[in-house]
């Protein structure tokens, strides 16, 4: 069944290829949507797919490219929009 998730990522996760790692990892895994900076240093994603594969992403998401430093994470489910891709904003 299809989810659809709103994430939002704080800690030491803009500038340190965040965006670019979570759309190559959200590719990997057949989840679409879209990942974009938001002020404050907080990384903003919505993502939506089959659940499964959505719930590794959001585990992959907990620790983030190399550099990253992430200090909480939170997850809204909201109703599936129909993203075809993973774009970065």
């Amino acid at each position: 069944m299809e989810r659809h998730y709103k994430i939002s990522i704080e800690g030491k996760v803009q500038g340190v290829y965040f965006r670019t790692s979570a759309r190559d990892k959200a590719e990997e895994l057949g989840v679409f949507g879209f990942i974009e900076n938001k002020p404050d240093s907080v990384v903003y994603i919505e993502a939506e797919g089959i659940e499964s594969k959505l719930l590794a992403f959001m585990e992959w998401c907990h620790i983030g490219p190399d550099d990253a430093e992430v200090d909480k994470i939170q997850v809204e489910e909201d109703s599936v929009k129909g993203f075809k891709e993973f774009v970065i904003r």
